[in-house]
């Protein structure tokens, strides 16, 4: 066969497109997860500040008895008359031995009455029953539509917390401008992240797999369920 040095122009170019496009996927692999991992340590990093103040943070024995805690930081609240959230955060479930994966999730929810000004808010939930996060993997649940929900004790209210623990399906906190309490989040919306689920785990990968510790995905992203497991140890759901 003659080589010409059109051919071999035409090799070397095509060679350089082609190390060009796998370099260029390399690195968009690389840089797909960087900002699941980073949701992953600021929900860490939420957690942890949050625990750290024992007499305002979530009491151990409400703590232990949730089925999977989430995450949202930096949920950001606008209202110019009518008023909006919206967020992203991640979920982790307990399995037999360990925190599960986190399941990537996004929280959003309005409200209409006269209201100005502008807040970042970190929010938790704690999930304390199997049917409670059974809507958010079917893809969306609505507070206090789909599942009841109700403002989660700090500290010392720990003993007076009985009722809500037998009755709500649900727990939440709001942590704003360094204040933690429990608050009512009727009518926000909670939905998987797919996007940040493919990132993580690729296509076709199902969130009860992830929840229920048959999936993990990225190292760095477990960051947020090593967090977990510091203040309360793992152990299979009854």
């Amino acid at each position: 066969m003659k080589i010409t040095a059109c051919s071999v122009v035409s090799a070397v170019l095509c060679l350089g497109l082609a190390t060009g496009i796998s370099a260029r996927q390399s690195s968009d692999t690389k840089s797909d997860t960087k900002d699941e991992v980073e949701q992953s340590e600021k929900a860490a990093r939420v957690f942890d500040e949050i625990m750290a103040a024992p007499d305002r943070a979530i009491p151990e024995n409400i703590l232990d008895d949730a089925r999977c805690v989430a995450v949202f930081p930096e949920v950001v609240k606008v209202a110019f008359g009518i008023g909006g959230s919206g967020g992203r955060g991640l979920a982790s479930c307990r399995t037999a031995t360990d925190w599960s994966a986190p399941a990537y999730l996004t929280l959003g929810g309005g409200s209409v009455g006269f209201q100005f000004g502008a807040e970042s808010t970190d929010l938790v939930m704690l999930f304390m029953t199997e049917n409670s996060i059974t809507r958010v993997i079917a893809n969306k649940l609505e507070l206090g539509a789909d599942a009841s929900v109700a403002a989660g004790p700090v500290g010392r209210q720990a003993g007076a917390s009985t009722d809500l623990k037998l009755n709500a399906q649900i727990l939440s906190y709001s942590r704003s401008k360094g204040l933690f309490a429990g608050v009512a989040l009727k009518g926000a919306v909670i939905r998987l992240s797919e996007s940040d689920m493919r990132d993580v785990y690729g296509s076709g990968v199902l969130p009860k797999d992830v929840l229920s510790g048959s999936t993990v995905g990225a190292s760095a992203a477990l960051v947020f369920p090593s967090s977990l497991a510091r203040h309360s140890s793992a152990r299979a759901s009854s």
